[in-house]
């Protein structure tokens, strides 16, 4: 980026080149040789001098153009931003039991099961986010990290898409994927430490109670925003049938959403209630405005003098003029 520190002084440009052009064009021509007569030159043709006898005054013109500029003082600036953040840290407990087949989400009018939606949503929540760590740990009848905080989330992102169910023995152990998401956070500097878990069940596995499990998050400064994700009563799942085609049965999948509610309170979250595709997107969006990073940024900028870069063209281009003034478009006084 390039500006004019001073851009008024270029109102010289508008003063100067027309007093000299007038100057030049009306000044009355004057010489100290005299001739009886002139019928000895009429005969002579100009010569190539004379066609360009306008050139000292071009280049008069421009040194007084280039001078000008310099005189505006031209910069160039480069503009910095720092930015100081306290991240928060961030890990994303989802739930990949079975019951999470399960398929009462809807997206474009096509029925999908809950981790589906669930890993999509989370997807756009990790595009949302900026200067945080995010971590990521699966749970069902076990819990262990799929991916550890990180600031790269192109990786966080590959690794979602390898969560699946049937990658950990069936079951929900919430008490246990707390314990993990927490063992990631406790060491942490960050200004805020978060844990959002997803699950569709309740606490029938693991070796941890979830509320026991809530507490110790409590004591290193941990909040759990928790999400029960699927329809109030049965929802359609899927089976094999006798000749190997997927068939739906209704099941009751029962969600425990006291114990959620419990789990959110002690640790100065919040509970969420997702049953279908926009309602589990805007749980999300509530949580990412809800956790926001705040951002300090200092701008500043460089700047670079340029006006060397007229002044020495100008004073190479008065030289010159000099010289031919003196030689090539002498005038004899």
């Amino acid at each position: 980026m390039i500006f004019l520190k001073d851009p008024l002084i270029l109102i010289l440009i508008f003063i100067l080149i027309p007093l000299i052009l007038a100057n030049y064009l009306f000044r009355k021509e004057s010489g100290n040789i005299r001739f009886s007569s002139l019928s000895l030159f009429k005969d002579i043709t100009p010569g190539n001098t004379s066609r360009l006898k306008h050139t000292l005054i071009a280049l008069r013109i421009i040194v007084i153009i280039l001078l000008v500029f310099a005189l505006a003082r031209p910069q160039s600036g480069k503009a910095h931003s720092k930015v100081k953040t306290e991240g928060i840290d961030i890990v994303l407990a989802l739930d990949v039991s079975g019951s999470m087949l399960a398929e009462d989400f809807v997206v474009k009018e096509k029925r999908h099961n809950r981790l589906h939606v669930a890993k999509d949503v989370v997807k756009d929540f990790i595009k949302w986010r900026e200067n945080d760590r995010l971590g990521m740990v699966v749970f069902a009848g076990q819990a262990y990290t799929q991916c550890p905080l990180t600031l790269d989330y192109d990786i966080l992102l590959q690794f979602l898409e390898k969560v699946d169910i049937g990658m950990v023995e069936d079951g929900t152990a919430i008490g246990s994927a707390i314990g993990v998401c927490v063992n990631r956070l406790k060491s942490s500097k960050a200004k805020s430490k978060v844990i959002i878990l997803l699950t569709d069940g309740r606490n029938n596995s693991g070796e941890i109670d979830p509320l026991t499990a809530a507490e110790l998050a409590k004591a290193f400064d941990i909040k759990i925003y928790t999400v029960g994700a699927g329809t109030k009563g049965l929802a359609p799942y899927p089976t094999k049938g006798a000749f190997g085609f997927t068939v739906y049965k209704s099941i009751q999948i029962d969600i425990d959403d006291e114990g959620l509610t419990e789990i959110a309170k002690i640790t100065g979250g919040k509970y969420f209630r997702a049953t279908d595709t926009e309602s589990l997107k805007e749980v999300y969006r509530q949580i990412n405005s809800l956790e926001k990073t705040e951002m300090e940024i200092a701008k500043y900028t460089e700047y670079n003098e340029l006006f060397y870069f007229l002044v020495i063209p100008a004073l190479g281009i008065f030289i010159c003029e000099i010289v031919l003034a003196n030689t090539r478009f002498r005038k004899i006084p």
